[in-house]
């Protein structure tokens, strides 16, 4: 029991955290102790981080009878959720403050969600899985909703609640199916069930468990509470939704087909294809007609889940490598566009419509400098950081043998660049109108300055994630 224990220390000094700060507050100063709290959570984050990262060498290892893998995989995902949790509380904090939203359940639901996260990136059962899934999903309901003066908020939370109820069903029937078929909801024993020439029912299980992960992910046909939540939750929560819960998700994807369904890679390899080109091809062109920046992320990001999809339908080791990498990057993009928005105000309101930045370079030459890197970045221009991102994904495809797929990519990222360059032509070329604030924040700033150094200097060796996400592949795909 102590071994176990041991292994899911993490996630425990997490739990007890948030419960004890949550009788804390509640016993005392309530939102008073909200901003500090928040400081303190994303502090707490960095040193999880820093203690995971520093056992990275320690091998693999279960939990609870083979419930819980604490293996190199769960390692690397476990610290990109908790340093994009950390950061984009810090990043929100004054925004929620000056518009009265920061309450002190912000950063704990924030809490429990990454432990949530962090359980379901080392499930090695399908009860564990769902216990994760749901612990996260349960915090960002709430989170979702938590401007409650605001229509368009309680709208996106409700939504999401709803679609989110359907989604976990689609889960959990997909869990009983193969659970009736494998005799075992341990991945392990689900593995040797599937081996060769899986049966029918299986493979419907395995389906109806895509499907329920798909929502997470909001890959196509799975997307539609994306763009309304992303639109109607506050902007830090938005940014929130756009990072940590994307690479919690597509971890877990990738734990379940390779660790529970590796045996039938040919299978799920072609329902993982078609999702992704769906999701790439959706979200280039729909995102064409978006005035709303944030509805505009909100395809950027189904579009960027399909590429990230793209890579893990190869199958191989590569691909879940070049999955790993492009998560990384795509969160460190994100981080640094959010940080951007955030600061797009004017009379001390919020503005998101991508119209207000025209002549932007005018008045803020270096902010727009850096979000131009951020754009190029996330179109995939070369020679920038996301370029190398679309790179490796459409190469793991390429090698996996679906070169209809990898085409089908570098389409879609042509079309897709088409929106992105659209903001940078408002910035530089636009017609000079009532202009934005200047910036008050200077953690936006820093923030948003740091992304896009990183998306210019991460070239050189890529801070060394090439060779972390190389050694998480080999320990799940083996």
């Amino acid at each position: 029991m102590q071994a176990d224990l041991n292994v899911i220390l993490p996630e425990i000094v997490i739990s007890v955290y948030a419960i004890a700060a949550l009788l804390f507050a509640a016993y005392t100063g309530k939102d008073k102790m909200a901003g500090m709290l928040v400081w303190l959570t994303a502090a707490l984050f960095a040193v999880m981080a820093l203690w995971i990262g520093a056992s990275s060498g320690g091998g693999t290892r279960t939990a609870f009878g083979g419930m819980f893998n604490d293996d190199g995989f769960a390692r690397f995902a476990k610290v990109t959720i908790l340093l994009s949790a950390g950061a984009v509380l810090v990043l929100g904090q004054e925004y929620m403050a000056r518009r009265d939203l920061l309450r002190f359940e912000y950063p704990l639901l924030v809490a429990l969600a990454v432990v949530g996260m962090m359980v379901m990136v080392s499930a090695g059962d399908l009860m564990a899985l769902y216990m994760g899934l749901e612990l996260q999903s349960l915090a960002l309901y709430v989170v979702a909703s938590l401007r409650r003066d605001s229509a368009k908020s309680t709208e996106a939370g409700l939504k999401y609640f709803v679609l989110g109820a359907l989604s976990s069903g689609l889960l959990l029937y997909g869990a009983s199916l193969t659970y009736g078929y494998a005799g075992t909801t341990l991945f392990s024993g689900i593995i040797d069930a599937a081996e060769g020439q899986a049966p029918i029912g299986l493979l419907l299980g395995l389906v109806f468990v895509l499907a329920g992960l798909a929502f997470k992910i909001s890959v196509v046909p799975f997307h539609m509470w994306t763009p309304d939540v992303y639109e109607g939750a506050p902007t830090p929560i938005t940014a929130f939704f756009a990072t940590a819960p994307k690479v919690a998700a597509m971890a877990l994807l990738a734990r379940v087909v390779h660790d529970a369904f590796g045996g039938v890679v040919g299978d799920w390899q072609q329902v993982l294809a078609a999702l992704s080109v769906l999701s790439m091809f959706l979200g280039a062109v729909a995102a064409i007609g978006q005035t709303d920046i944030k509805r505009l992320m909100a395809y950027s990001s189904i579009a960027h889940m399909g590429y990230a999809l793209m890579g893990l339908a190869a199958g191989t080791v590569f691909g879940v490598q070049a999955m790993l990498i492009y998560m990384a990057i795509y969160v460190t993009m994100n981080v640094g566009t959010f940080a951007f928005i955030l600061s797009m105000e004017r009379d001390g309101q919020p503005v998101t419509d991508v119209r207000a930045l025209n002549m932007y370079s005018k008045a803020q030459p270096g902010r727009a400098l850096a979000m131009l890197i951020l754009l190029f970045s996330l179109a995939g221009v070369p020679p920038l950081l996301g370029f190398f991102g679309k790179l490796y994904v459409l190469r793991a495809a390429y090698e996996g043998g679906l070169a209809w797929l990898a085409v089908a990519g570098v389409v879609a990222s042509v079309i897709g660049a088409f929106y992105y360059l659209r903001i940078v032509f408002y910035m530089y070329f636009g017609e000079e109108g009532e202009g934005l604030e200047t910036g008050r924040s200077p953690v936006q700033w820093a923030f948003l300055m740091a992304s896009a150094a990183v998306m210019l200097l991460g070239i050189i060796n890529m801070f060394g994630v090439e060779t972390m996400a190389q050694a998480a592949a080999a320990t799940l795909v083996n």
